[in-house]
């Protein structure tokens, strides 16, 4: 069961020549979520490969560099004749402003596009086998980050033991490894317990968008396998950080180290850092003892299971 994610726009409000505005594709076992749109998204998203067949876009707010690519992104979507719906999930209060910057210059589009508000704490998107819930950040104006969770997965199937008891090979073990028992030809009944271990934990990623840092950040990203977080600034630019409600690389490698995340992402760089972004990379790993990254834009993440390597 794959999860992938391609960081399409890695910069921050000003583009670079190597760094667009923020933009997040999550392919997950072919679901295709977008979380955010700034300027360049399309083009990322060609240059990247991931393709247009785009099933939901997260907004996490209304400022121009995470939103500003929509209009382009639905013209080419119609332009490519697309006609299943698109949906578009977004802080509450921010519906009406949302539906003007998807019709712009008047454009209608050629399919459905349906824009749903959501208020941090609710699930935005109810999918088989995972969910993606908003919650609560500190910005400028209205903003939410989005936390894809994963259900549980079935425990391992203990082959030698289901054989042991007799089960025969083929149908019986999918059927106890669904949880459900089986009977044998000699009238003996096996339960999942018996052959099935305990449920192994499913994935969890973590979007923050622009924030400071804050508790809630750290409850939601709990032992999260992948957390997104804004490190627009350097430590010398923390003053910065606080008047632009932004976080520094420190902060969020803080973050990342007390919700025990076992891989911090840095993003929305700010264009003060064209040059060099190191300083935010290496001040992040002084504070965050596992995985950290500063990804380039176009970079792909491949997200493993927690017992991956068991």
């Amino acid at each position: 069961m794959s999860l992938r994610v391609t960081f399409l726009g890695t910069g921050g409000a000003v583009p670079t020549t190597e760094r667009a505005p923020s933009a997040l594709f999550v392919n997950r076992e072919g679901d295709r979520l977008l979380f955010d749109c700034g300027e360049g998204t399309q083009r990322g998203m060609m240059r990247a490969g991931t393709g247009f067949g785009l099933d939901h876009l997260f907004v996490s707010h209304l400022h121009g560099d995470h939103v500003l690519g929509i209009p382009g992104l639905i013209q080419t979507l119609g332009f490519n004749d697309r006609t299943e719906p698109l949906s578009i999930h977004c802080p509450p209060g921010t519906r009406e402003d949302l539906h003007d910057l998807v019709h712009a210059v008047g454009h209608q589009p050629g399919f459905p596009v349906r824009i749903e508000e959501v208020a941090p704490g609710e699930v935005a998107l109810d999918a088989d086998g995972y969910e993606v819930r908003a919650f609560e950040t500190t910005h400028r104006t209205v903003s939410q980050g989005y936390a894809l969770e994963e259900a549980d997965r079935p425990g391992r199937f203990d082959r030698p033991r289901a054989e042991e008891l007799g089960v025969p090979v083929g149908p019986k073990f999918g059927r106890l490894h669904a949880g459900e028992s089986v009977e044998l030809e000699d009238g003996t009944v096996v339960d999942p317990d018996q052959v099935v271990g305990p449920p192994r934990p499913g994935r969890t990623l973590v979007y923050t968008a622009d924030t400071r840092p804050r508790e809630r950040t750290v409850e939601v990203a709990e032992d999260a396998d992948l957390l997104v977080h804004d490190a627009t600034f350097a430590d010398g630019m923390a003053d910065r950080a606080r008047d632009t409600a932004h976080s520094t690389g420190r902060e969020a490698g803080g973050i990342a180290e007390r919700a025990n995340a076992k891989r911090l992402a840095l993003v929305h760089v700010s264009s003060r850092y064209a040059g060099d972004a190191s300083p935010i990379l290496r001040e992040a790993r002084e504070a965050f003892d596992g995985e950290c990254l500063l990804p380039d834009d176009g970079e792909l993440l491949e997200v493993p299971f927690p017992d991956a390597e068991e």
